[in-house]
C-alpha cells in the first residue's frame, strides 16, 4: 500500500457530489485503498480513512481540536476568523470540544460533576415514557415523519428537560442548533456563516437570562448544577457555562436525532435484519451499536498537527489539518468482518462514532438510552411501521442525516 496519495483528478472523494452523500461508503474503500492519509487540496486537508490511524489520532496529544492554546493565529500559519463571525467563535471556542487542556481538562471536571452517569440513568422513566407517549401519537395518526414525529422532539426535550429550560422556550431550540452546526460542514458559504452568527447570538442572549435566574433561584437542572460546580477554587465563568449549554445542547440531540432516522432507514433497506430484530428485542443494545457504525451520524471530525507527525512515512508538518474520517474508520475491512453487511448481533463493534481519547462524548451513555428507548417504543408501538418513500438526504457531509422518513403504521 503507498504510504500517501494525491487524489486524482476525478476524486473518489467528493463531499460535494449528490451520488458520494446518498453512499459513501464504496468511496471509503477506493479511499483506504490510496494510503493510510491522503491529501485533499480543495479543502487543504490530510485525511485519514484507516480505522488503526483515526482511533490512535485521537489521542495523539500532537494533535489538538485548536491551536490557539500554542500559538497564535500568525503563528501558526493562518488567517484569524473575520470579525463578523466573532459571536459564532466566541461561543464555539469556549466550549470543551474546541478546547485543548489545560482547559479542556478544568472544563470537562467541572461539567462531569453535574452531567454523572447517575443523573443519565434517573432520566431512563422520563426517557422512555416520552418515547412511548411520540409512539403513541404516531400510531393514532397512522404514521407521519419519524424525524419530525418522533426522533427530533425526544433528545431535544430529554436536553431541555436536563438544562432546565421551560417547555415554553424550546421553540427555537433546534433551529439554532442547526444554524450554529451548518459551521462544522467543509467549506461553510457566507450565508451559513451569517444565519451561525445570528443563532449564537440570540442562543447566547437567551442562555444569559436563564443563567441570571438560576443564579437568584437555583433549581434541580444542569445549568444550576453547572453554576454549583466547582474543584480546588475552580469555577466556570459565565461564557463557558453558556458554550457548555450550547455544547451539550447541539451534541445531545444533533447526532441522535441523525443517528435514528439513518438507523431506521437503514433497517428498511435490511428487512431480514429488521424481522430479525422484531422477533428478538434483546438485541436492542447491539442494534443501536451496529446502526451507529453501519451508517455514521458524524463522518469526518477535524484535528490542527501541532507538532510534525509521520504517517507511514509522510511528514504532516505543524500547521496542517487532519480530517479523520470516521465513516470511513467505521468500514473497515481490517477491523470489521464484512462492514458493508448490515449485522444487528455484530458483538465485536470498536466503531469510533462517539470519538475517542479525551474528546470522548461525554453524552454518548445519555445518546445510547436514547436510542435504545425510542427504538423499544417503535418495535413494541408499531411492529409493522414501514416506510412510505425514499427519504431525501441532507446535503451535508460531516453531519450525515436525511429530510424525512415518512413511515406508516
Amino acid at each position: 500500500m503507498a504510504a500517501a496519495s494525491d487524489l486524482a483528478p476525478d476524486p473518489v472523494f467528493d463531499p460535494w457530489d449528490p451520488a458520494f452523500l446518498a453512499d459513501p461508503y464504496p468511496a471509503y474503500a477506493r479511499l483506504r485503498s490510496l494510503g493510510r492519509v491522503v491529501r485533499y487540496e480543495p479543502t487543504n486537508q490530510w485525511l485519514v480513512p484507516h480505522h488503526a490511524d483515526v482511533s490512535a489520532l485521537l489521542r495523539d496529544r500532537r494533535l489538538g481540536r485548536t491551536y490557539q492554546h500554542r500559538f497564535t493565529h500568525e503563528d501558526f500559519g493562518r488567517t484569524a476568523p473575520p470579525p463578523e463571525h466573532e459571536p459564532f467563535h466566541t461561543l464555539n471556542d469556549h466550549g470543551m470540544l474546541d478546547l485543548e487542556p489545560p482547559d479542556h481538562t478544568r472544563i470537562r471536571r467541572l461539567v462531569s460533576k453535574a452531567f454523572t452517569p447517575r443523573t443519565v440513568e434517573g432520566l431512563k422513566p422520563y426517557v422512555e415514557r416520552l418515547a412511548a407517549d411520540l409512539v403513541a401519537d404516531l400510531v393514532k395518526a397512522g404514521g407521519g415523519d419519524l424525524l419530525t414525529d418522533v426522533a427530533e422532539p425526544l433528545p431535544v426535550a430529554v436536553i431541555a428537560e436536563m438544562l432546565g429550560i421551560p417547555e415554553a422556550d424550546r421553540a427555537p431550540l433546534r433551529p439554532w442548533s442547526a444554524d450554529i452546526c451548518g459551521m462544522y460542514e467543509l467549506s461553510p458559504s457566507e450565508e451559513t456563516a451569517a444565519r451561525a452568527v445570528r443563532a449564537s447570538e440570540e442562543f447566547t442572549e437567551y442562555l444569559r437570562h436563564l443563567i441570571a435566574a438560576r443564579r437568584a433561584e437555583p433549581g434541580d437542572d444542569l445549568i444550576s448544577g453547572l453554576i454549583a460546580a466547582h474543584d480546588e477554587g475552580d469555577r466556570l465563568t459565565e461564557q463557558e457555562m453558556i458554550s457548555t449549554c450550547v455544547l451539550l445542547l447541539n451534541a445531545g440531540h444533533e447526532a441522535t436525532v441523525n443517528a435514528t432516522v439513518n438507523g431506521w432507514w437503514a433497517l428498511f433497506r435490511n428487512p431480514a435484519e429488521l424481522e430479525r430484530l422484531r422477533a428478538d428485542h434483546s438485541l436492542i443494545p447491539s442494534a443501536v451499536e451496529e446502526l451507529m457504525r453501519y451508517d455514521t451520524p458524524l463522518q469526518l471530525f477535524e484535528r490542527w498537527v501541532l507538532d510534525d507527525i509521520e504517517i507511514d512515512g509522510t511528514t504532516i508538518s505543524r500547521g496542517s489539518e487532519v480530517a479523520l474520517l470516521f465513516g470511513a474508520a467505521n468500514h473497515d475491512p481490517a477491523v470489521f468482518t464484512d462492514p458493508a453487511r448490515l449485522d444487528l448481533t455484530r458483538t465485536d463493534n470498536p466503531h469510533i462514532s462517539f470519538s475517542a481519547g479525551i474528546h470522548y462524548c461525554i453524552g454518548a451513555p445519555l445518546a445510547r438510552l436514547e436510542l435504545a428507548a425510542s427504538m423499544g417504543a417503535l418495535l413494541r408501538g408499531a411492529p409493522t411501521l414501514g416506510l412510505v418513500a425514499e427519504p431525501v438526504r441532507k446535503p451535508n457531509f460531516v453531519i450525515r442525516g436525511l429530510e424525512g422518513l415518512r413511515v406508516e403504521t
